[in-house]
């Protein structure tokens, strides 16, 4: 029976920026979603009309906020599933549309995950009931002395101290862990935090609960992130092999009877559930763990992650401070773990977190991640847990490796970019028009601009006046170059609305606030997008 299944493969991924809650202006759920989903969409190249089924993932919300999250994407009447399992939401959301896409009743699920937090520490949301966590926090009390820490990271601390008696681990090694995630995540554009620091500066961070200080605990966040997964079928009608990237194995696990009965704090938070879906998803895909290159884990606490480097078999059970010592946990060693950051660095708004990590894997088998880009990677790793208890343990790598570094065949498929409610017919009263007016003349003075750029735009403005939308095409690879109105075929697609399109030509709005802001989405070529700024009318000359 398990033949039958059909192959599953991500084909469009998106995330905001992960955010301290409430730093960011307009940011609630529906902002979240519609920046991650529409990005997602892009990086697929599709329409929200191409999306059979939704699940939509996240912890602190009222019922329906799936629905009301992807109105704002679409209204096509699909099925939209709202999942909640602790910090594996996310993944708990693609584990879920991946068996929808395997039994055959799919062939196109966006997963989506968002969260709007609370600063601070989580705490019960509902006081007149009974509690998941209650059997969890009973058998914590019965194995370590409670203290004044929040509830959370005295039991992620409580596991770490058990290692640290049956091993002879030490501080140091938790506070490695996350001086190399905070390292990493210098890197990450999208990660919360981007400052490294010393592992003098982590030890001596505030104390949370022995082994863990402050720098060694993810912040809580705000934040979105989307995944598109389809069927083969509809990979290879859509010519997306170059960017398709296979999920080998996916496994969840929930609570074993030695969560409660075996007073370990290391179980209490995961580890045998860990351990089970690992083991079944190496068994299922057929390679071992040494076939593995990079690593997203569920860092939560520096504690996590090392008890769970031995439940995943990157270390044998008590070797994880040697690992660490050797340097296996980063580049040049011999996996690369958390390259985005992790939860400490990056940030961990709940339901979001699991579909960041299948995005960063993703990248990362694409080969597109930069500096933080793990070298050669082929074969991916994926960890997301969740008390209560939940982990989802799956493998991924590129579903299509000679397509690999290819562009995806946009020419054999419609035009996916966003379409507002009607087309301008005269464009004389769009301000983009001055900017395209401009360009035009610098490209007559500036014979060596257009050879500089060397590329293909399609550039959608929506919201211009009585809320049209025109479209002007820029090919500056031809000899001479031309800027017209209309659509062609381009190897980079910019959509912003009218006045944002002025003010980021005019230097009035910086090109990465406005992407990460969702003002400015990006499909095609995103590399290219960075040319814009030669296309800037130069502040002495402009008449804008």
């Amino acid at each position: 029976m398990a033949s039958s299944k059909r192959k599953v493969f991500v084909v469009g991924v998106g995330m905001t920026k992960f955010e301290k809650p409430g730093r960011r202006e307009d940011f609630d759920y529906p902002q979240m979603a519609e920046e991650a989903g529409q990005r997602a969409l892009d990086d697929a190249g599709i329409p929200y009309s191409a999306v059979q089924q939704a699940v939509v993932g996240y912890v602190y919300g009222d019922s329906s906020c799936g629905q009301r999250a992807l109105y704002g994407l679409g209204m096509t009447g699909i099925p939209i599933y709202n999942v909640n399992n602790n910090c594996a939401t996310g993944s708990s959301a693609l584990f879920i549309g991946k068996q929808l896409i395997e039994g055959g009743l799919c062939d196109c699920i966006m997963a989506l995950g968002f969260e709007k937090m609370e600063r601070g520490s989580l705490g019960a949301k509902f006081t007149d009931r009974t509690i998941p966590m209650d059997r969890h926090m009973g058998v914590m009390t019965e194995i370590e002395e409670l203290s004044g820490a929040p509830p959370t990271p005295q039991m992620f601390g409580n596991a770490g101290r058990e290692h640290m008696r049956k091993y002879g681990t030490t501080l140091d090694h938790f506070a490695k862990i996350a001086e190399k995630n905070h390292n990493h995540s210098v890197n990450n554009p999208y990660s919360q935090f981007q400052k490294s620091y010393t592992l003098e500066q982590i030890k001596t961070s505030p104390a949370v609960h022995e082994p863990l200080t402050k720098l060694q605990c993810c912040p809580t966040s705000d934040g979105g992130a989307a995944v598109i997964i389809a069927s083969e079928d509809f990979v290879r009608r859509n010519g997306l092999e170059p960017q398709a990237i296979e999920i080998v194995a996916m496994e969840m696990a929930t609570d074993f009877p030695s969560t409660f009965h075996e007073k370990s704090s290391m179980k209490l938070v995961g580890y045998d559930m860990t351990k089970a879906a690992a083991d079944r998803v190496f068994m299922k895909a057929g390679c071992r763990i040494n076939d593995v290159d990079v690593v997203e884990l569920h860092d939560c606490f520096s504690a996590n992650e090392l008890i769970t480097y031995e439940a995943l078999g990157l270390c044998q059970p008590g070797e994880a401070g040697a690992f660490i010592d050797r340097g296996d946990n980063t580049y040049g060693g011999k996996y690369v773990v958390n390259p985005s950051g992790g939860l400490i660095s990056k940030g961990h708004p709940l339901g979001a977190t699991g579909l960041a990590q299948c995005s960063e894997l993703t990248w990362q088998l694409r080969g597109v991640c930069g500096k933080r880009q793990v070298s050669n990677a082929q074969l991916a790793l994926q960890h997301n847990v969740g008390l209560g208890g939940a982990v989802v343990v799956a493998l991924y790598r590129h579903g299509f490796p000679a397509f690999k570094g290819q562009r995806s065949a946009t020419s054999a498929r419609p035009n996916y970019a966003i379409q507002s409610t009607a087309a301008a017919k005269d464009v004389s009263e769009f301000k983009a028009k001055l900017v395209f007016d401009e360009l035009k003349k610098r490209l007559d003075a500036e014979p060596g601009l257009a050879k500089k750029v060397n590329a293909t735009f399609l550039f959608k403005i929506r919201n211009g006046p009585g809320n049209q939308e025109a479209s002007w095409f820029a090919d500056l690879k031809s000899s001479p170059p031309t800027i017209s109105v209309g659509e062609g075929k381009a190897q980079c697609t910019i959509t912003m609305k009218d006045a944002d399109f002025l003010d980021m030509m005019t230097g009035k709005l910086d090109g990465q606030q406005a992407f990460f802001k969702g003002k400015l989405k990006i499909s095609g070529n995103m590399m290219l997008a960075n040319k814009l700024k030669d296309l800037q009318p130069r502040g002495g000359k402009s008449k804008l």
